[in-house]
C-alpha cells in the first residue's frame, strides 16, 4: 500500500482507539473535589470513548454578524445545534473590570455560562491575565500591546521575570492575590439554581512552550511556571473552589520531553490539552504526531486530553481528529464583522462545520446529552 503522510499519521493514532482503563470511575486530582466535578470528569471520561466533541469560544455571546442575543450561536445558525463545548475568557476581571479584553461584560458571561449548565453543555474557561509588571508603568493600555499578556519584549527568565515576581515572596505577589481572590470570587458566584458550584474546565497559563505570553518559555524558568501552576490551583482550593477541572496546555511541541517541560505534577492536573493552529501535510503531520504522543501520555495517567485550540477547520483536521481518542477540539471566536468587510473564511469554514456535524465521531449538544 502506498502511504502519504496523511496516512502514517493516521496510522500512529488508530492504537489510540483500543486504550481502555479498565476503571469504573474516574477522580479528580482534587481530593476535594465536588459530587459534580467527579461527574463532570466521569463524563469527560465517558464521552472520549464516544467521540470527540467540538467547541467553540465565546460560541453563546456573539458572531460574525451579531451580539448579545439571547441563545443565538454561529454553531447553531450553521448546524442547527450548538456545540457541546463552550469557552469563555476571563482575561482583565483581575483588575476589576465590569468587562473582558473581548468587550463583553463578566454579567453576561455569568449568565450565559449558567444557562449553558442548564442546557446540559460543558464550559472551558480561559484567562489571559495582564503584565504583571508593565501594567504598572505609566502610559496607556494597549489591547494586545502594552501591559496585556502579549506585552514581553523585556522579559526574560534571568531578566525581567514576571512569573517570579508573582510567586511567594516576589515583589508583585500581593497584588497578584488580590488578583486571584477576584477570580476566585467569580468563581463562586458560578451556580446553579440549587445554589451547587457549576464545575468546568480551566485552562490558566496556556500555551506556555510558546514566548508570546509573560508565562512562557523564555520568559521564565520551567520551575518557576510549574510552581505559578500550583500557586493559583492551591490558592483557588483554599477559597472552596473544588468545582474545577485544571487542563494542563502547550502551544505547538514535538515529544513529549518537551510537552512536559514545566508540568505540575499530577496531583494539580485533570486534563492535558494542546494547541495547534494550521492546515495542510504539513500541519496534519505535525499536529497529529503531537496529539498521538499527548493522547499516549493522557492514557498513562489516566487523564481525558484534547486539542485545546485549533483552526481553521477543514477535511485534513476532521480525518486526523476521527482516528484519535481526542476529547474535543475547540475553534477560537468569532469576532464580529465591522462596516462592509466580509468575515474571512467564513463559508469555508460553516461547509466543513456542517461535514463534522453529519459525520458521526464528533458531537454536538444533542450528542453529548443522550
Amino acid at each position: 500500500m502506498k502511504m502519504n503522510r496523511l496516512t502514517i499519521v493516521l496510522l500512529c493514532l488508530v492504537p489510540m482507539a483500543t486504550i481502555a482503563t479498565g476503571q469504573t470511575a474516574w477522580r479528580p486530582a482534587d481530593p476535594e473535589a465536588t459530587p459534580e466535578a467527579v461527574a463532570l470528569m466521569e463524563r469527560l471520561h465517558t464521552l472520549q470513548r464516544k467521540g470527540v466533541m467540538y467547541g467553540h469560544q465565546d460560541d453563546l455571546l456573539y458572531g460574525y454578524t451579531w451580539w448579545g442575543e439571547a441563545e443565538r450561536s454561529d454553531t447553531r445558525d450553521a448546524t442547527g445545534d450548538y456545540p457541546a463545548i463552550a469557552g469563555f475568557e476571563l482575561g482583565e476581571l483581575e483588575l476589576g473590570y465590569k468587562v473582558s479584553l473581548d468587550s463583553v461584560a463578566f454579567a453576561d458571561i455569568r449568565d450565559r455560562w449558567r444557562w449553558w449548565h442548564a442546557q446540559g453543555g460543558i464550559v472551558t474557561v480561559s484567562w489571559h491575565v495582564v503584565n504583571p509588571v508593565s501594567s504598572q508603568w505609566p502610559g496607556i493600555k494597549e489591547p494586545n500591546g502594552a501591559g496585556s499578556a502579549w506585552d514581553v519584549g523585556m522579559l526574560s527568565a534571568d531578566g525581567i521575570d514576571a512569573v517570579r515576581s508573582v510567586l511567594p515572596g516576589g515583589t508583585n505577589n500581593a497584588m497578584f492575590t488580590q488578583w486571584l481572590d477576584r477570580l476566585a470570587r467569580f468563581f463562586l458566584s458560578i451556580r446553579d439554581d440549587g445554589g451547587r458550584l457549576i464545575p468546568f474546565i480551566f485552562r490558566p497559563w496556556h500555551e506556555h512552550s510558546g514566548s508570546f505570553f509573560w508565562w512562557g518559555r523564555t520568559r521564565c524558568t520551567d520551575d518557576e511556571y510549574a510552581q505559578l501552576w500550583r500557586w493559583t490551583a492551591s490558592y483557588l482550593r483554599s477559597k472552596g473552589l473544588h468545582q474545577i477541572l485544571y487542563a494542563y496546555n502547550t502551544d505547538k511541541v514535538y515529544s513529549a520531553e518537551e510537552y512536559l517541560r514545566g508540568y505540575p505534577g499530577d496531583e494539580y492536573v485533570d486534563m492535558l490539552t494542546l494547541d495547534w493552529y494550521g492546515q495542510g501535510d504539513d500541519f496534519v503531520r505535525d499536529a497529529g504526531a503531537a496529539l498521538s504522543f499527548v493522547g499516549e501520555l493522557a492514557a498513562q495517567k489516566d487523564k481525558p486530553f484534547a486539542l485545546s485550540e485549533c483552526g481553521p477547520l477543514s477535511p485534513g483536521l476532521t480525518e486526523m481528529l476521527a482516528d484519535s481518542r481526542c476529547s474535543y477540539l475547540l475553534t477560537w471566536r468569532h469576532a464580529p464583522v465591522r462596516g462592509r468587510r466580509r468575515a474571512w473564511g467564513r463559508e469555508q469554514h460553516e461547509q466543513n462545520l456542517r461535514q463534522m456535524k453529519e459525520h458521526p465521531k464528533f458531537l454536538f449538544l444533542e450528542e453529548i446529552k443522550k
